[in-house]
């Protein structure tokens, strides 16, 4: 909330600021960027090299704004909020560099369907009648109506390239078990790279070469699975095109929100699931444990063990020396009588590293506070 100017978060009160965008009165936090106070206003401004979790770049120049009193055109990303601040995110004068610096994006980016006013009407299978020899296509791309550039073009009415192009194709690296690199859908935002130095910090990628040779790659130009790449995906759900894509994509018809169990952090994630089996996994940005991000496990091992045909859904119990299914209460009443046959130290109890701390916590009490054993180990062996 916001008393007398200032903003209260937990006991703490933060200096706030007052500026107009487009006519609207806005009261944002100290610090905070032209662009991020357009967002809370519900003001769009096209972005392609922005995002939330990283440190403000500027890269793009799609972002750029009038501010009254201010020279040029600054990006709204990299610019901080100050009192009295009068912005101006939409006019004709604004959109011309931005459409400028839009059309240098898509000169190495196969754009044929991008610019296309028939691309809504295409189909995976249907052959271009603009030109025949049109393979790489929005409606062929896994990011295809979930592309952050599909988006902007389209706001700002990009039909026509007025530059020259480079269609010369590039590598795909496919060396990674878990998602593809496509240089040729990459448009060089960064994103991938920042998330690798400030998110993970391992710094397995970097920009390499300049100008129409500009790309993203690992240390002395290695495939991923050669370099120090850890796998984790972070970079890949921060791509806003096609470039980094799991190897199998699969829209799902829900989500359901969960607890990774690989791990006692307590990672919490949001499952993509269709016709009642997993398909997709995303870190959930509002888990306090990780803020939405996961490691390798997580994010690409949850599927492949569920989904697996040999997974036990029933317990297993031995009926004349056959491994036979039973329903829970039969497992458990099973347990209850054997071990009331035993005593104290006769007993041994094994945790699990798949549990969370506090589950852990509770099992090594009731071994020790109620069988009263301390025959207590833990699974976790890395």
């Amino acid at each position: 909330m916001t008393i007398s100017g200032t903003a209260v978060a937990g006991d703490r009160k933060l200096k706030t600021v007052s500026l107009t965008i487009d006519g609207l009165k806005v009261e944002v936090p100290e610090g905070t960027t032209v662009l991020e106070a357009s967002v809370k206003a519900g003001i769009y401004i096209p972005t392609l090299c922005y995002h939330p979790d990283l440190e403000p770049y500027g890269g793009c120049r799609l972002c750029v704004v009038e501010i009254k009193q201010m020279r040029g055109l600054p990006t709204a990303c990299t610019t901080p909020a100050t009192e009295g601040m009068v912005v101006t995110t939409e006019s004709p004068a604004i959109n011309e560099i931005r459409r400028a610096s839009l059309e240098m994006i898509l000169s190495t980016h196969p754009c044929e369907c991008l610019v296309c006013h028939r691309r809504d009407r295409c189909g995976p299978n249907d052959i271009c009648l603009r030109s025949v020899a049109v393979d790489d296509r929005c409606v062929t791309c896994p990011s295809n109506q979930d592309c952050e550039l599909q988006k902007v073009v389209d706001y700002l009415g990009v039909h026509e390239l007025h530059i020259p192009r480079d269609t010369t194709p590039r590598d795909i690296d496919n060396s990674n078990p878990f998602f593809d690199f496509d240089h040729n859908r990459c448009i060089l935002c960064a994103r991938c790279v920042r998330t690798c130095q400030e998110i993970t910090c391992v710094g397995a990628i970097d920009m390499a070469n300049r100008g129409y040779n500009a790309k993203i790659a690992a240390f002395n130009d290695l495939p991923l699975f050669d370099s120090i790449c850890r796998s984790c995906g972070e970079c890949m759900v921060r791509c806003p095109t096609g470039a980094l894509n799991p190897k199998e994509v699969i829209r799902s018809d829900k989500e359901v929100k969960t607890t990774c169990g690989y791990c006692g952090v307590g990672c919490s994630m949001y499952l993509g699931v269709k016709n009642g089996k997993i398909v997709g996994v995303r870190g959930d940005p509002e888990g306090p444990a990780n803020q939405g991000r996961l490691c390798v496990k997580g994010r690409f091992g949850i599927a492949e063990f569920v989904n697996h045909q040999e997974r036990l859904n029933m317990p297993l119990i031995r009926k004349d020396d056959k491994l036979v299914e039973a329903s829970w209460e039969e497992a458990l009443s099973l347990v209850a009588e054997k071990l009331g046959k035993y005593r104290g130290e006769e007993i041994a109890v094994i945790s699990s590293a798949k549990s969370t701390n506090e589950d852990n916590y509770v099992m090594q009490k009731l071994a020790r506070a109620v069988l009263g054993t301390n025959n207590v180990d833990h699974c976790a062996r890395l």
